[in-house]
């Protein structure tokens, strides 16, 4: 577990390494340009998890269970915010149930902490819930992502999974994503994409999930615009910072 610069919680928990692209969201993502940076610096639990396609680091679809790392949350005696495989995807197809049980197990045992997962395989995790009965968790906010319109049908899949909290994440957000049913979504956090890569995101898509966040009574997080600002144009993500609609944006769920 590490301290973290991601705005919407507190510290990352990574039992679990490495993933494959499933979707257009995932083509920049920045976890394949840091897993193939700690592999260059020696983490051997990093090792193999990225191969170079061109000039693009991309994921090799290996994944690496750490079971040491399932005690780190134990010795926090904190509270905090923990987001759980910022590195990877708890459902991912090749992550045993077995082992997503043992996660479970941790979070259960600390419920000093809320633990936020998110997922662009929501399908999956409502097959974790169904096959081994896994109960809901005061503690635990369950997410999935979703970059565009042709991603947004997960929103409905989460919301067939038990959860105090549920939230969609529409980062990096790379088209409009249209009319959206957040019924039972309680959190949305927004964000652009960052990078020498990115691609740009528009006001109006923003606004657009911002209109139907009120319509809904849904939690609203503008994380960032990222590398392309409001004016279309490109700099740096802090240059661009966190403003919209004349302020920042940290609203986070009524249950916190």
């Amino acid at each position: 577990m590490s301290e973290t610069a991601i705005e919407w919680t507190d510290a990352t928990w990574n039992p679990v390494a490495g993933c494959s692209i499933i979707s257009a969201g995932c083509t920049n993502c920045y976890a394949m340009q840091m897993a193939r940076r700690l592999e260059a610096m020696g983490t051997e639990k990093y090792t193999g998890l990225t191969r170079k396609s061109g000039k693009r680091t991309v994921w090799t679809g290996d994944i690496k269970l750490d079971e040491k790392s399932l005690e780190i949350p134990k010795r926090w005696k904190k509270p905090r915010q923990i987001f759980v495989n910022s590195m990877s995807d708890l459902f991912h197809e090749s992550v045993p149930f077995q082992f997503a049980q043992k996660v479970w197990k941790v979070m259960e045992e600390t419920p000093r902490h809320q633990y936020q997962i998110l997922t662009k395989r929501p399908e999956r995790m409502a097959q974790f819930f169904k096959e081994t009965e896994t109960k809901k968790l005061a503690n635990v906010w369950l997410g999935t992502s979703v970059e565009d319109h042709t991603t947004k049908n997960r929103i409905q899949t989460l919301k067939t999974i038990p959860a105090v909290v549920r939230f969609i994440s529409f980062e990096p957000l790379i088209g409009p994503v249209g009319n959206v049913d957040l019924s039972e979504i309680h959190w949305a956090i927004v964000g652009g994409e960052s990078g020498p890569n990115a691609r740009p995101v528009k006001e109006e898509w923003i606004e657009e999930i911002f209109k139907q966040c009120k319509m809904f009574e849904t939690a609203f997080f503008f994380k960032q615009w990222g590398t392309w600002g409001k004016d279309n144009k490109k700099r740096s993500k802090k240059e661009n910072g966190r403003d919209f609609k004349g302020q920042t944006w940290d609203e986070m769920p009524l249950s916190l």
